[in-house]
């Protein structure tokens, strides 16, 4: 006999208890679930064997170190097709997160805009932001990035259109050329070679890296620059005129050594029968960019128009009753409210975009699906390794976006006491 503290007997514990007691029974039925979960589990994985045995195949990623022996035309990194499968992959994930945060940028801004705008009392602006919030999230975004891809190989002259003294197509503002074979524009360049850092797997330059440390230097110090600005206010009351000194950290630092290193812009020019220098975008990066962007724009405009409308319109007559305009009533009163709205369906939108990378294959564009789960598979055979592979790095990927948001998300919840 059992005790209790109160010194009360209590019943002994019994089998039949596991079912009869609701103090265990939820345990046995998820501990019961559990163990069939396994089983199945335990199931697949032995046929799977049985079935790669009866096939002559066995389970090995040996494959990735073979030679590629295919051609990459999108190549963040240096590449050649005598280059393993690995490196193949890595070119493919790399331009997939790539396109994967141009398209969060973009369509970040479009969705803000449009939901912003859709709430305005202009009825013509507020019912074109409901046709194009309709029109395109009603249509599935594979067909957006066809008609896309349709426009920058159709619609757009070809590079020889640029030739001659009267040409029939000239590049905007003198330095960005829309072809058919891509978009090209001036690149980044320092006249100073300061070498490279090699990592194996990708060459860094010390000139830039040297850059992007200076910069982030700067923003650490104009962060302790206005600390230290709103601690004398909250001690004497008065706030320290800091802008001139934050614009002097920020921007001289930087500026000086840009010259230094001699900072320049390379620009495209037509040579031959294509155009040379600068940087290229090929139109199945830009098919892929404006498809995504503009597709999860409009599901981004709800989410932010739900924000918007979930804050009491109280706070915009207080807002408006203390002389702020409109649209700073909006930037610094209504949005700062409503990202406590916004921020959790808007990682699910980054994580649509993230998955969604894998659709340029439509276009020709070598995502980590073009070339992992795509030419390496047909080239090795190694259809489950490879699937298994590529699994498990979209799952890597969208869990560290979502551990990133949600750093995000809980700075800008509201703080209960």
């Amino acid at each position: 006999m059992v005790t209790t503290d109160l010194g009360a007997p209590s019943e002994p514990f019994r089998l039949r208890m596991l079912l009869d007691d609701g103090r265990y029974r939820s345990y046995t039925i998820q501990i019961f679930a559990l163990m069939c979960l396994m089983l199945v589990v335990a199931w697949l994985v032995d046929n799977t064997a049985h079935n790669l045995a009866a096939m002559g195949k066995d389970y090995s990623f040996s494959f990735l170190w073979a030679p590629a022996g295919y051609d990459i035309n999108q190549r963040p990194i240096e590449y050649t097709s005598q280059m393993s499968h690995a490196r193949a992959a890595l070119v493919g994930f790399l331009n997939a997160v790539i396109l994967a945060l141009m398209s969060c940028v973009t369509a970040t801004i479009i969705g803000i805009f449009a939901g912003v705008l859709r709430l305005s009392n202009n009825w013509i602006v507020a019912r074109l932001m409901t046709i194009y919030v309709e029109l395109f999230r009603n249509i599935p975004a594979l067909l957006w990035i066809l008609v896309f891809g349709a426009i920058m190989t159709e619609a757009v002259p070809a590079p020889n259109a640029f030739r001659g003294d009267h040409p029939s197509a000239s590049m905007i503002f003198g330095a960005i050329a829309v072809t058919n074979r891509g978009v090209y524009a001036p690149s980044p360049a320092l006249a100073a070679d300061l070498g490279v850092i090699d990592l194996g797997f990708a060459q860094l330059s010390v000139g830039w890296l040297a850059i992007v440390a200076v910069v982030v230097l700067c923003l650490f110090l104009n962060r302790a620059l206005v600390n230290r600005a709103e601690r004398a206010q909250s001690e004497t009351g008065i706030r320290p005129k800091t802008w001139w000194k934050s614009i002097a950290v920020l921007l001289l630092l930087p500026l000086v050594l840009l010259w230094v290193l001699g900072f320049h812009w390379e620009y495209p020019a037509l040579r031959g029968l294509n155009f040379q220098g600068g940087v290229q975008l090929r139109n199945a990066l830009i098919a892929m960019w404006l498809g995504l962007s503009i597709y999860t724009g409009a599901f981004i405009a709800e989410i932010v128009r739900a924000g918007v409308l979930a804050i009491s319109k109280g706070q915009s007559e207080a807002a408006h009753a203390l002389g702020l305009r409109p649209g700073r009533t909006m930037r610094l009163v209504i949005l700062p409210q409503a990202l406590r709205v916004i921020m959790p369906p808007l990682i699910s939108m980054y994580l649509d975009i993230t998955k969604n990378t894998s659709l340029g294959l439509a276009v020709g564009y070598m995502d980590l699906r073009s070339t992992l789960g795509g030419i390496t598979i047909n080239q090795t055979g190694r259809e489950l390794e490879g699937m298994t592979l590529m699994m498990l790095i979209y799952l890597l990927a969208s869990l560290c976006i979502s551990g990133v948001m949600n750093l995000f998300n809980n700075s800008v919840k509201l703080k209960e006491r």
